[in-house]
């Protein structure tokens, strides 16, 4: 038996210890959508803490700044560094606000289970974040977008959390768009450093896949790309890391980094120049 498996295996592995299991990730204002970070790394934690956890505190406040390396909007080659407050306050396990998650309550709460809701946000796109590329296919106005998620962990022995949640815009496309990841606590984690890292799987509608992807007739017109009708479905695959390192009991370093692949028609489509995307998400928060 190798030595994960011995950890998977033990009452309570050393990598489970309470002082990893409660710790939040807290990520910068300018995360969101259209971010390639997973749902789950804006929250990693939070439903390990109830697990094991005997008593949450009533209060949980973590404030810093941070900043993002991310591309200038999906599909582009170009990047751009964004910088922002990390903000992550949770009152008595059951209302949130979250710089990452938006502003939201946990309708029911238990050890091994949530459900919740948030209003969050969606930036949109402007048509000159990459000089050109982007002429004549007009303005994605940021929206704010209703969110709906639920959260389950499996077992404490093996404790994989599962994470599925579903945003519905109101501006911008006016479409649905959501993931369902999967994360788990790594071995080599400790009372001062703690990572998690798993898969996450994005569909949408077709509304919100043409508004991003598609090129009506009159953008047609007005660019050079050709009429695309992009349809729902499978938007993009990857997979993601969520570290916390407690310089003291109170300052926290948090790095959350992921890839994506886009799939389906937002791989195929004109606007698209690259189906690779990768964000690195640097903060630096103070947890009272």
């Amino acid at each position: 038996m190798n030595r994960f498996s011995e950890l998977l295996g033990s009452r309570k592995p050393i990598w489970l210890l309470a002082p990893f299991a409660v710790t939040c990730s807290a990520t910068p204002a300018r995360a969101q959508t259209p971010s390639p970070l997973a749902e789950w790394q804006y929250s990693s934690g939070i439903q390990l803490q109830r697990l094991f956890e005997p008593k949450i505190p009533t209060w949980q406040v973590e404030l810093g700044l941070g900043t993002q390396f991310a591309p200038a909007a999906p599909g582009l080659n170009r990047y751009r560094i964004q910088g922002g407050p990390g903000i992550d306050i949770r009152y008595k396990n059951r209302f949130f606000l979250s710089t990452g998650e938006g502003l939201g309550v946990n309708l029911f709460s238990f050890r091994h289970i949530s459900f919740g809701t948030a209003i969050s946000y969606d930036l949109g796109r402007s048509p000159h974040v990459d000089g050109e590329a982007l002429n004549g296919l007009g303005t994605i106005h940021p929206a704010p977008e209703l969110k709906v998620f639920a959260t389950t962990v499996l077992t404490e022995g093996f404790p994989l959390t599962i994470r599925v949640d579903i945003r519905k815009q109101f501006g911008a496309s006016f479409g649905y768009i959501g993931d369902v990841g999967a994360y788990m606590p790594m071995p080599g984690s400790s009372k001062t450093f703690s990572w998690f890292l798993g898969p996450t799987v994005t569909l949408a509608d077709a509304r919100y896949m043409n508004t991003y992807f598609g090129v009506s007739h009159a953008q047609a017109a007005s660019s050079k790309y050709h009429y695309y009708h992009a349809h729902g479905g499978f938007r993009s695959a990857g997979i993601g890391i969520s570290a916390n390192y407690f310089v003291t009991p109170h300052v926290i370093i948090n790095l959350n980094a992921a890839y994506e692949r886009l799939l389906g028609s937002a791989a195929k489509s004109p606007i698209t120049q690259t189906v690779n995307e990768g964000v690195v998400s640097l903060s630096a928060l103070y947890k009272f």
